[in-house]
Order: structure tokens, then C-alpha cells, then sequence
């Protein structure tokens, strides 16, 4: 394997040096914008891993010299990952005090370039001795534990390939109709006011919540004015979310429901949305990738992993083209079950529905327990029915129900817990306090409350963490494998691509032609990286497939 080390700036330029296996460096070769596309074009067939700081600085260059590259190696995500994992304790790396690697990582799609700023940190570390040194860390890892060292290496990968599909998804954009969108929105809201304020439709709304609370001046969109009318009419609440007024009895709780719906499609993804996020015809969102702490993503700007139903009709293939929608069935607990090798859970979502596997197999009497109980087992049932129904999924499932109460018992006790693949979770932080053992008995009985509250909620933290983060890890692998995939169908049509990731869920545009056989590419890249992940274990990982022209008709 040949590493090629991109220093400086993609912009104004830098340096490119060639490390072989052994670690051994070749000149640093200098360069300008140019002189940079023009070398990775002519290295990128030899299939090298290319490293650098950021993925999002870097790589738009790339793009948009119509260049794309196969693997890379994002050193300032490699090193978040590194720095916290549980099996590199005693490493120079995890012991260092905080440096340049451990900055925020530039925003996507940067392309600052003015006369005091060409989006290069004058803060950055030296890549090859960081590289260098991430090397050495996992060579530690491996000394003492061979099969540690292979997955966190797999997890750094996995994590600097979907830095790239996030700035390929980016700089190609969602296919998205303004027209439609605007139709949308007028349908909802009503036209757009020319000088401000609030469209029609939802002025309408708010004069209907002003006439039912008899507060004629009142500001619908300020959550102390609305929250005060509502106790002076009378209603018993705490709070103004829709969860709150759901369980409210009055006549003015339909129109405020339907205003706070409005008022947030207009937020989110009213014109000014449209206006800021889709040129040409394309959705251009910034992912941020391992934005969560489970190793998730996250957006910077756009929404892209919150479009609501409203407005997934704009989201149409191009003529000729359709859109590919696949999402993983119930994909934590088939997760806990391989991380566990629990065959009996396996067993259960085993080609079908695991819930309904769980009702098949006798644990509970209907699908909707079956997902009550799971939620409880994911997320920490302590009362109602998901806690009446944990006893059944722990007698029925005992290594895979064992695995999150483990996970749960160590983040009460304030310790790590990780993932399959190695990313491991945070330490509560210094104002955390777990419950002591043994307390002191002048300890108030309020700090010792305060003192297991705060346990059990950093314990249902971790409970959630080994099974979301590893579900990430799969995703990834996932996409990575698809991605590889697509590449592969292109014809003098086109090339079907990723333009939507969402958790457990993507989206592909292709040519129509090519349909069937990315739905095939979308299955068999699952469950490669059910192989990739957990060997032999028979788990299955369900998908739904639907082939559509149009987002809203997915669901």
C-alpha cells in the first residue's frame, strides 16, 4: 500500500510526498493548484490511499476538476477516533495533550480563498509525523490484541471513505424541484408575502390563537407569550411543544398545532431555505461525518437529515432517471444480536420482520409489544410497558439483552464503553457524579438522588451507544461497498450515485435502465457488510427496496 501525504493547501499549494509500507518518504514534491489535479490524475489508476488533513478542504477541489478518488485516509477524523477509544490506553497518542488534530474539522465544501484566508490552518500539524504516528498506535494495539487492531483499522477506513461519499453527495446534489417545492409551499402556507411577515395561511392561524386565549397582541412564535396565555386560560401545561398540547382539551390546541407546523416548514425548509440550499436543479446539503458521538452523522447547514414529508415530492428524478430508496428493518436489535452472538434474536429477524419474528417465536403476543419492548431494551425501560415487557425479551434473549445491560451497569459506574469496531464512548466529564457504592453517611439523601439519577441516565447513554455507534459502523461499510458498486454500472448514460444518507436509509439516483440492478448493488453491499463486520455469525439484515420517481412516494 502507497500513502501519498498532501500538505499546505489544495488552493494555493503545497507539498505531495510518497510513503511506502515500511514508512519510508520520497521527496516532498511541491505544487500549485494545477500541478495538484494534475498529479492525482496521473496516481490515482495505481490505487493509492491518499491522506490528508480534511476531507472537506481537500476533496472539492478534487471534484471539481471532475476527479474522484478511491480511498483516503481523513487524518483529523482517524485521530478524533483514535484519541478516545478504549484500546489505545498507553498510547503516545491517547496520552498527548490536545493539539492541531484535535481541532474542528473545516466545514464542507470550503472554498475560502481571499487574500487572508485560502482555507488552510496556519494551526495545522505536520501530516506525515501524524500519520506516522497513527500507524504506530495501531501496531501498539495490535501486539496485544491482533483482532482490535483489524477492526479499528476498518473503522478508520469505513469513517474516511464516508468523509468522501459526503462531499461526492454534496457537490452532485439531491435532484430537487424549485417549482414543485414553491407549489408546496403555497398549498401549505399560502403565497409568499413580498415584504416579510408571516405568509397568509399561518397569519390566519395566529389570529384564530389569538381570538380563542382572548390575547389580542399575542406572538404565536414566542414560547413565553404563548406558554403564559395558555396558563392564563386556564390549561395545565409546562411546555409549548407539540408533545405538550397534544394532551391539552381546548379549542384553540387545532389551530396552534397546525400554526406550529406551518411556522416550522416555513423555518426549515420555507423560500429562503430554497434559495440558500438548490442551484441548478440539485440539493447541495453538509454532512458532517462522525457529527455525533456514536459515530452518526450530522448536518452543517441544509436539513438533509430532517426533510419532512411536506416537501419529499420535490425531491424528483431526472427524466430518463429514477430514484432508488433503501432502508435497513429494525437495524440496532439485528446489530445487538450479531454483537452479542445471539442466535435466538438472530433467528427472529431471520428474511422477515424481526418483530414480528419475536411474536412468532412466542416472546410477546404482537408486533406492536415487540417494538414497545425492544425500545425498552435499546434505550433503558424503567416503568410502563416496555419495563413489564423486558423480563420476556431477557428470558428469551439472554446474550443479547446481557450485552446492553452490560453496556448500562459500565456508563453507571462512569466507565468507556465501545463499539464493535473499536469508537469508544466519552467519559461523563467532570461535573458528573455516580452513585457511590458505599455513601457516606453524612451524605443529604437529595445529593445522593441527584447522584443515581445522574448514573442512571449516563448509564442509558451507553446502554444506547454500543448498539447506535455500531449500527453507524455497518452503515458505513454499507455505503462504502454500494458506493464501489455504483461505480461499476456506469454506462454511456450515466453513472447512478449516492445523493441521500440518512441513518439507516439511502438513496440513489440512477439511470431508469439501471434500476434493478442497483437494487440488487443496495442488497448485496448489506450484506457484505454484515460479513465484513461479523464474519459467519448468520445475522440477516433486512432491507425494504422501492424503485420511485419521486421521494414522497417511498413511503
Amino acid at each position: 500500500m502507497v500513502f501519498i501525504v498532501l500538505a499546505g493547501s489544495p488552493r494555493s499549494g503545497g507539498t505531495l510526498t510518497e510513503l511506502d509500507a515500511g514508512g519510508n518518504a520520497s521527496a516532498p514534491l511541491p505544487f500549485d493548484r494545477a500541478e495538484l489535479i494534475a498529479a492525482v490524475a496521473s496516481r490515482e489508476p495505481a490505487r493509492p490511499r491518499w491522506v490528508w488533513s480534511d476531507t472537506a478542504l481537500w476533496y472539492p477541489v478534487l471534484l471539481e476538476a471532475g476527479i474522484r478518488i478511491e480511498r483516503s485516509q481523513d487524518l483529523r477524523l482517524a485521530h478524533r477516533i483514535l484519541k478516545l477509544s478504549e484500546a489505545t490506553r498507553g498510547t503516545p497518542l491517547r496520552d498527548a495533550a490536545a493539539n492541531a488534530w484535535d481541532a474542528a474539522a473545516a466545514p464542507a465544501g470550503d472554498h475560502s480563498n481571499t487574500l487572508f484566508d485560502d482555507g488552510a490552518s496556519e494551526h495545522e500539524g505536520d501530516p506525515i509525523e501524524e500519520l506516522l504516528l497513527q500507524r504506530r498506535t495501531l501496531d501498539a494495539v495490535a501486539r496485544t490484541d491482533p483482532a482490535q487492531a483489524g477492526r479499528l483499522q476498518l473503522l478508520l477506513a469505513a469513517e474516511s471513505c464516508g468523509a468522501l461519499i459526503a462531499e461526492e453527495m454534496r457537490f452532485t446534489g439531491m435532484p430537487w424541484r424549485r417549482d414543485l417545492h414553491a407549489a408546496m409551499l403555497e398549498n401549505a402556507l399560502g403565497p409568499r408575502p413580498q415584504f416579510g411577515g408571516r405568509p397568509a395561511k399561518l397569519e390566519s392561524l395566529a389570529d384564530q390563537i389569538r381570538v380563542g386565549l382572548d390575547v389580542p397582541a399575542l406572538n404565536p412564535d414566542s414560547q413565553p407569550d404563548l406558554l403564559r396565555a395558555l396558563k392564563k386560560a386556564g390549561l395545565p401545561v409546562t411546555g409549548t411543544s407539540k408533545w405538550d398540547l397534544r394532551e391539552l382539551r381546548h379549542p384553540v390546541i387545532e389551530p396552534l398545532l397546525e400554526y406550529k407546523k406551518g411556522a416550522r416548514l416555513l423555518s426549515a425548509n420555507g423560500w429562503a431555505w430554497m434559495e440558500a440550499w438548490v442551484q441548478d436543479g440539485r440539493f447541495h446539503p453538509e454532512y458532517v461525518v462522525g457529527g455525533v458521538v456514536t459515530g452518526r452523522w450530522a448536518t452543517r447547514g441544509g436539513g438533509a437529515l430532517q426533510l419532512p414529508t411536506e416537501v419529499r415530492g420535490a425531491v424528483r428524478a431526472d427524466e430518463g432517471w429514477s430514484l432508488v430508496v433503501a432502508d435497513a428493518a429494525q437495524l440496532e436489535p439485528r446489530i445487538i444480536a450479531a454483537m452479542a452472538r445471539d442466535e435466538a434474536m438472530a433467528a427472529a429477524g431471520r428474511k422477515r420482520d424481526l418483530y414480528q419474528g419475536l411474536v412468532d417465536a412466542g416472546v410477546v403476543d404482537t408486533r406492536a409489544h415487540a417494538k414497545v419492548a425492544m425500545l425498552g431494551a435499546l434505550y433503558g425501560a424503567t416503568s410502563g410497558e416496555s419495563a413489564r415487557l423486558m423480563p420476556r425479551l431477557t428470558r428469551a434473549f439472554p446474550r443479547a439483552i446481557g450485552l446492553v445491560e452490560a453496556a448500562a451497569r459500565a456508563g453507571e459506574r462512569g466507565e468507556q464503553v465501545s463499539t464493535w469496531l473499536g469508537r469508544s464512548s466519552p467519559l461523563p466529564g467532570d461535573a458528573w457524579e455516580g452513585a457511590d457504592a458505599n455513601p457516606s453517611t453524612d451524605a443529604a439523601p437529595s445529593d445522593d438522588r441527584r447522584a443515581r439519577q445522574a448514573a442512571r441516565d449516563w448509564g442509558r447513554f451507553t446502554r444506547n451507544f454500543v448498539a447506535q455507534g455500531t449500527a453507524a459502523e455497518w452503515a458505513m461499510c454499507w455505503m462504502a461497498g454500494l458506493r464501489q458498486r455504483l461505480r461499476a454500472l456506469a454506462d454511456e448514460q450515466g453513472e447512478p450515485h449516492l445523493v441521500l444518507f440518512l441513518h439507516d436509509e439511502v438513496m440513489v439516483h440512477t439511470p431508469a435502465h439501471l434500476a434493478d440492478a442497483v437494487g440488487t448493488a443496495v442488497a448485496e453491499a448489506a450484506n457484505d457488510a454484515g460479513r465484513l463486520l461479523f464474519g459467519d455469525f448468520p445475522v440477516d439484515f433486512a432491507l425494504t427496496v422501492a424503485t420511485v420517481s419521486s421521494y414522497d412516494q417511498a413511503k
